[in-house]
């Protein structure tokens, strides 16, 4: 049975490491800024998030933490999706887009080296968490 959720018209799909505590603490800190629930989530490890990534021909092996997909089969990675999202959220985050204009290269060298050390940091969970019930429309995958 697919218990997959269908992506609201109008919406971005954000597909993030489920097990990493900050790629979920990252999840929680957008959907608090994100007003008009711009954004929707699923884990990369979902059946969801590996149907998306194997569409669009992403390798997850080099693309492990988040990935930014507009409706129009569109997408974003590493520093651009994590850019592109600030760029809709409250507050003075949109601020951060000015990095947009930085080479790919040298934003994604930062990326990566975070993205890398991320478990050592922060930690990693057994298994993806559980939304909370005020989360669970937001989730695709859930």
């Amino acid at each position: 049975m697919n218990d997959e959720k269908k992506l609201p018209e109008g919406k971005m799909l954000i597909l993030f490491d489920g097990v990493c505590h900050f790629c979920n603490d990252s999840i929680r800190f957008i959907m608090k800024r994100d007003q008009h629930n711009l954004f929707y989530f699923a884990s990369l490890q979902s059946q969801l998030g590996q149907k998306m990534t194997k569409e669009r021909g992403i390798d997850t092996e080099k693309v492990d933490s988040i990935i930014l997909i507009d409706p129009g089969n569109a997408y974003y990675i590493k520093s651009t999706a994590a850019l592109e999202i600030t760029k809709k959220l409250t507050g003075l985050w949109p601020i951060l887009s000015v990095f947009l204009y930085l080479p790919e290269g040298f934003r994604n060298w930062f990326y990566d080296f975070v993205a890398k050390n991320r478990y050592d940091w922060f930690g990693k969970m057994d298994a993806c968490p559980m939304p909370s019930p005020e989360e669970q429309d937001r989730f695709l995958d859930t």
